[in-house]
C-alpha cells in the first residue's frame, strides 16, 4: 500500500519559515499531479498548492508570493516552502498525490503548522 511520509511542520513565529516536505513510500508509480492543502480547524479544507508533472502549478491568492511548491521526480518527493507566515496560515497541511495507477489520488496524514508569537 503506498503511504506518503511529510515531515516539516511545527511551531513559527509570525514572519517566519517553514519547508514542509511529502515522499511517497514507494517509487515506482508514474505520478502525475502532487500537492498540498490545508485545513484549519472549524473550516473546510483547501487547496494551497498543486504541480503538474511537467512542472507547472497552480497557487491560492491566499498564500501566493509566499508559498512556493516545488517538485523532485526522481525522489517522488513534493516540497511546500512557506515564509512570510501569518497566524491565519495556521492549519494541518495535508499532501495529495495521483497517479494512473491508482483508483484515487493519496492523501498524506497531514502536519500541523501554527504560526503564533
Amino acid at each position: 500500500q503506498v503511504q506518503l511520509v511529510e515531515s516539516g511542520g511545527g511551531l513559527v513565529q509570525p514572519g517566519g519559515s517553514l519547508r514542509l516536505s511529502c515522499a511517497i513510500s514507494r517509487t515506482f508509480f508514474t505520478i502525475n499531479a502532487m500537492g498540498w492543502y490545508r485545513q484549519a480547524p472549524g473550516k473546510q479544507r483547501e487547496l494551497v498548492a498543486t504541480i503538474t508533472s511537467g512542472g507547472s502549478t497552480n497557487v491560492a491568492d491566499s498564500v501566493k508570493g509566499r508559498f512556493t511548491i516545488s517538485r523532485d521526480n526522481a525522489k517522488k518527493t513534493v516540497y511546500l516552502q512557506m515564509n512570510g507566515l501569518k497566524p491565519e496560515d495556521t492549519a494541518v497541511y495535508y499532501c495529495n498525490v495521483d497517479s494512473p495507477a491508482w483508483a484515487s489520488p493519496v492523501w498524506g496524514q497531514g502536519t500541523q503548522v501554527t504560526v503564533s508569537s
